[in-house]
């Protein structure tokens, strides 16, 4: 699967995602409960994701994957921009994706937060049946 792929089925399972395209086409982003934690898009041609990040797992990504920078447009501390590369690793993209995801959701009204785990429990009640 392609970066695009992995990264876009991960998001849609998670409880509350919506996508729109506030840039235009070509730049979907991906939201929960109305607060950004992805952005999929293509940079000089090459496929790209922008996630959320601690800082200090934004520089260590940094320094161990050459195919992971400073998030493209947005705040480098706090953002890391992950670039299609060869040697990139499909489960180490579902982990930033679900990881940028849960950054935002601890951020969200103690209201959104237990919507959103009630969600989370009935979708895991529903897997296991």
């Amino acid at each position: 699967m392609t970066l695009h792929q992995i990264a876009t089925s991960t998001a849609l399972k998670l409880p509350e995602v919506t996508v729109t395209q506030p840039f235009g086409e070509g730049c979907d982003v991906f939201k929960v409960m109305d607060k950004v934690f992805m952005l999929s898009f293509h940079l000089q041609g090459k496929a790209a994701i922008n996630l959320k990040v601690e800082p200090d797992h934004g520089a260590m990504l940094r320094d161990i994957y050459p195919y992971i920078r400073a998030g493209w447009h947005m705040n480098k501390q706090h953002w890391i921009s992950v670039y299609a590369d060869d040697e990139m690793e499909e489960s180490l993209v579902e982990d930033l994706v679900l990881n940028s995801y849960e950054l935002v959701v601890a951020k969200l009204k103690k209201v959104e937060r237990m919507r959103i785990a009630l969600l989370k429990t009935a979708q895991s009640s529903n897997t296991k049946e």
